[in-house]
């Protein structure tokens, strides 16, 4: 004789089940109780969390992340700059890497005729600053200090 084994799953369904096998109803209800989502408390204690491919892949294969980072600013605000500086005549000179910038942006727009030093530019930033009848002029980048991070 065969014997008919019902599956678990019917157990939690219908009328004699509102828990469907998860302990009283009030649990298991919404998302409070998933944890997060992706990493989300990974880390040993509440606010720690961890980046997988440094703490885990980074020391087992010898990785170094190299961060690079780059102050940049935008054409527009060369007018700022411009203004600030009180010279008799039309001319105005910025040097961008004195002031702690490495890269010129297209980003604004610009009226006055401003010769500009810099580390890097963009092609559009060169294209606005030329038509306003000044130029940029290309420099070395500053050397980073032992210690800081550019």
């Amino acid at each position: 004789m065969v014997v008919h084994k019902r599956k678990k799953v019917t157990k939690y369904r219908g009328k004699g089940s509102g828990t469907h096998g998860c302990g009283a109803r009030k649990k298991r209800r919404g998302a409070g109780s998933r944890g997060g989502k992706g990493r989300a408390g990974t880390g040993k204690r509440a606010g720690h969390k961890k980046n997988f491919f440094e703490v885990t892949i980074g020391r087992e294969k010898g990785f170094k992340l190299h961060r690079k980072s780059v102050k940049a600013i935008n054409v527009g605000d060369l007018e700022r700059l411009a203004s600030k500086q009180n010279t008799g005549s039309g001319h105005i000179t910025l040097n961008l890497r004195e002031l702690g910038y490495s890269k010129l942006l297209g980003a604004g727009s610009i009226n006055r005729k401003i010769t500009v030093y810099v580390a890097g530019y963009s092609a559009k930033a060169e294209e606005k600053i030329k038509a306003a009848g000044g130029e940029v002029i290309s420099v070395e980048p500053a050397k980073a200090e032992k210690g800081s991070v550019e």
